[in-house]
């Protein structure tokens, strides 16, 4: 009765005018990120916070629109997969494989709303989760001492590169370099500056919000100035949309498919690291083996378009979960969020729920409210979001590039801040161009202060002792569960992805 209450006085915070007007503007926008191919959840987050804090938004208010963005390019991502077989993001790859050859046969509006209502039911279910599953990590978290939070952030940084990663070397050179950088400031224990290189405006550290816009979204705009720098791509012209709701019988076969892989996808976001890309991915290969008896998966199945859309976005939900009650995103698009709490003087962690019970229930109130605008507003405007996918890149990406400027400005009035993020887009562009990954480099520079004063912390109590790190159970477990967390994607992780890429290039050749 306590958690109906809760969400309760959730719903009473996050039901004013304001809320609801920026949960449907998240949606909307969130949408359209989505749907345009290579920005997806992070980037059209990181793109849009700029926005949320330059219109002087209060703690709740923000995270409502940046979690509506979340969850809105989590649906998004679906467009261009079924109408042009060109993932969003990687979580949507599995979606082409059924998605596309149901638009080649004339049901692309049919695959559109099926995905629409199969995102609704696992964001729907997730949330539940999250519910039901943050306030117990929150006991568990309550044990916890400064050993035992160095390890849980070892582990976070361990397990980052997921199952799906090729290269945990890479991995780790991120996280290095992103512990590197938050290292820069004036020491808190010794009041001493380090790698400031003289420059008064590095006392203070790297602003996360800087960093975080230009490693995603700066860097995007420079690949689509290297890479996209043409029109549109003209194949949305010729698709029929057709039937805009699937028909009662198709819902009904696959509502089995949408609870099963809503529980895995779930589970799936739960562990730091694996994300929704092996949430899509593990539903569609589970569905595929539980069901497809006539080998009609990869030849426009809407099982095969339900079941990862229900997976994806239950992970969505379900990377909540860590970062909420723990402080430890799940995922690239936590992370982010992670650092928008930290930039409102929030602490995700174990005390939120009591420090801060107003803003976490008025969020997840306000994940149920846009789940049900999404639903709403996805089904009837399925024109209108493909006609987004012939914005040509060229006029799309200087508005990125304003957004970001304009934003970053408006919240710090530093020029110098604006150097800093170019710097960063361009260090950003440089390792994606490596394929170095992004996200543990913000990870390091968002929790690197907090792990360098828990490991002083434990030695210091312990009179010096570097054996305390390792003194109790529960540091042993995470301890444990980090060394095999890294060494996993080693030794699977390779054919994993090597499974995703090879099934979506085989099952898109037989349906051309």
């Amino acid at each position: 009765m306590e958690i109906l209450s809760n969400l309760g006085d959730g719903f009473a915070v996050a039901l004013t005018w304001q809320n609801i007007l920026l949960a449907l503007l998240g949606c909307f926008l969130g949408t359209i990120m989505g749907a345009l191919p290579g920005l997806g959840p992070s980037n059209g987050v990181a793109i849009l916070i700029p926005l949320a804090f330059t219109m002087g938004l209060g703690a709740t208010p923000s995270l409502i629109l940046l979690t509506s963005v979340y969850y809105g390019a989590m649906y998004g991502g679906r467009i261009s997969s079924i109408l042009l077989n060109i993932p969003g993001d990687e979580p949507a790859m599995m979606t082409c494989l059924d998605g596309h050859p149901m638009a080649l046969k004339g049901q692309a509006g049919e695959a559109l709303s099926l995905s629409g209502v199969a995102s609704f039911v696992g964001a729907f279910l997730a949330t539940w989760g999250l519910i039901l599953l943050a306030p117990q990590l929150v006991k568990i978290a309550l044990l916890f001492g400064p050993a035992e939070y160095f390890a849980l952030f070892a582990l976070a940084f361990m397990t980052l590169g997921g199952v799906s990663s090729t290269n945990q070397a890479k991995s780790a050179f991120a996280a290095a370099l992103g512990l590197g950088l938050a290292m820069i400031g004036v020491d808190t224990q010794t009041g001493v500056p380090r790698f400031t290189f003289g420059e008064v405006h590095l006392y203070d550290g790297l602003d996360f919000l800087v960093a975080i816009v230009g490693l995603f979204a700066l860097s995007e705009v420079f690949i689509f100035l290297e890479e996209r720098h043409g029109e549109a791509t003209a194949e949305s012209r010729q698709l029929k949309i057709g039937r805009l709701t699937p028909p009662l019988s198709m819902l009904k076969a696959c509502t089995p498919t949408m609870l099963r892989t809503s529980l895995l996808g779930f589970l799936a976001g739960v562990l730091p690291g694996a994300g929704a890309s092996l949430g899509s991915f593990i539903s569609y290969s589970m569905e595929k083996r539980l069901v497809d008896k006539d080998g009609t998966f990869g030849t426009g199945d809407p099982r095969g378009v339900a079941a990862p859309e229900a997976g994806n976005n239950a992970a969505a939900g379900g990377a909540l979960v860590p970062m909420l009650a723990l402080g430890v995103p799940g995922s690239g698009t936590t992370a982010v969020l992670l650092a928008v709490l930290l930039s409102l003087n929030i602490t995700p962690g174990p005390l939120l729920f009591t420090q801060n019970p107003d803003v976490v229930w008025g969020l997840i109130a306000a994940l149920f409210i846009a789940n049900f605008m999404l639903l709403a507003m996805n089904i009837p405007m399925v024109g209108l979001f493909t006609r987004l996918l012939l914005v040509p890149p060229r006029i799309l990406m200087p508005i990125v590039a304003m957004v970001s400027f304009v934003g970053i400005y408006g919240i710090s009035g530093s020029s110098f801040d604006l150097l800093v993020m170019i710097g960063f887009g361009i260090m950003g562009w440089i390792l994606r161009k490596l394929d170095v990954p992004l996200v543990p480099i913000i990870l390091g520079t968002l929790l690197g202060n907090a792990m360098e004063n828990n490991l002083r912390r434990a030695i210091t109590i312990d009179n010096g002792n570097w054996w305390t790190l390792i003194d109790s159970p529960l540091s042993i477990i995470l301890w444990l569960i980090a060394i095999v967390g890294f060494i996993l994607p080693l030794v699977i992780g390779g054919k994993v992805k090597a499974q995703m890429h090879e099934r979506r290039d085989e099952e898109g050749a037989i349906s051309d």
